[in-house]
């Protein structure tokens, strides 16, 4: 019997349907928002219209399809789809909120209070102090630490740059002056035992915490009454990182810090173009 190693015949490309459960207003959006783009920098032709070229962008971000695939299916190249959805993240990156702006409109709109916690999202391994500083004793695996705002209500306000995974939230938001910040704008925050200890004003704190429990020392009933209730408000807070986390595209991410920074920030304006339709 001889083994054949000539490929298969047949060189025609087998196209398949999938759903992309996102509304219509994100689509209308995303187009919008690329035909300004190309009016304003002079571009009179792209291989595909605007409405398709956000469709592709979406598949890739909510779904993490690969390139390659989008690009055989749509019949131009993988770099082209890579240049399409690189150019989308940074104008929707673009239109996210500074920590200050953020702020400044909670107090605007009559806010006091603004929820913060972080999440870890899981990169590749690497190798060399690369992979050292990217991996988390906590959470054992590699990832990069990324903080959030919240409002009282669960919608995303303010995402902060990516830090190694070995961070740890309190050393982010010293690193990013989040107390300084709720100040300035006569805020305060609600967090997780995370963050015992990061406001340095034991007499006007900004940031609130629960209790934490020592070994000689347990928990009283009111002090668990107060972590049961803190607990209850964080709820929003976790609901709105599960709204972040269903774009796909962070199950692992392959790609810089820097970039990681900005495609977190471009998922935040969509996800609460998703969370608010």
């Amino acid at each position: 019997m001889r083994n054949k190693t000539s490929p298969a015949g047949g060189t025609e490309t087998v196209v398949y349907q999938s759903s992309l459960t996102l509304s219509t207003a994100t689509l209308t959006l995303l187009g919008d928002l690329l035909r300004g783009h190309l009016k304003k920098i002079g571009s009179r032709w792209r291989k595909l219209p605007p409405g398709r070229i956000a469709t592709i962008v979406l598949a890739v971000l909510r779904h993490d399809q690969r390139l390659a695939d989008m690009a055989g299916g749509n019949r131009i190249s993988a770099t082209t789809v890579r240049r399409w959805v690189m150019e989308v993240i940074e104008l929707l990156a673009a239109r996210a909120e500074r920590l200050d702006r953020a702020l400044k409109k909670v107090t605007r709109k009559g806010g006091h209070v603004v929820l913060v916690d972080g999440t870890l999202i899981r990169t590749r391994r690497r190798t060399g102090k690369d992979n050292r500083r990217n991996y988390s004793g906590k959470h054992k695996t590699h990832g990069l630490l990324f903080l959030a705002l919240t409002d009282d209500k669960g919608r995303l306000l303010w995402i902060s740059a990516a830090r190694p995974g070995r961070s740890s939230e309190i050393t982010t938001a010293r690193y990013n002056r989040l107390v300084e910040q709720l100040r300035a704008h006569e805020l305060g925050a609600i967090g997780d035992l995370g963050f015992t200890g990061l406001d340095d004003d034991p007499d006007n704190p900004v940031v609130i915490t629960g209790y934490k429990a020592a070994r000689t020392k347990p928990l009283t009933k009111a002090k668990k009454q107060v972590n049961k209730l803190i607990a209850s408000v964080r709820a929003v807070c976790e609901h709105a990182f599960a709204h972040l986390k269903n774009w796909r595209i962070l199950t692992k991410l392959r790609v810089s810090a820097r970039y990681a920074t900005t495609l977190l920030r471009a998922l935040l304006v969509l996800t609460n173009i998703e969370v608010t339709r």
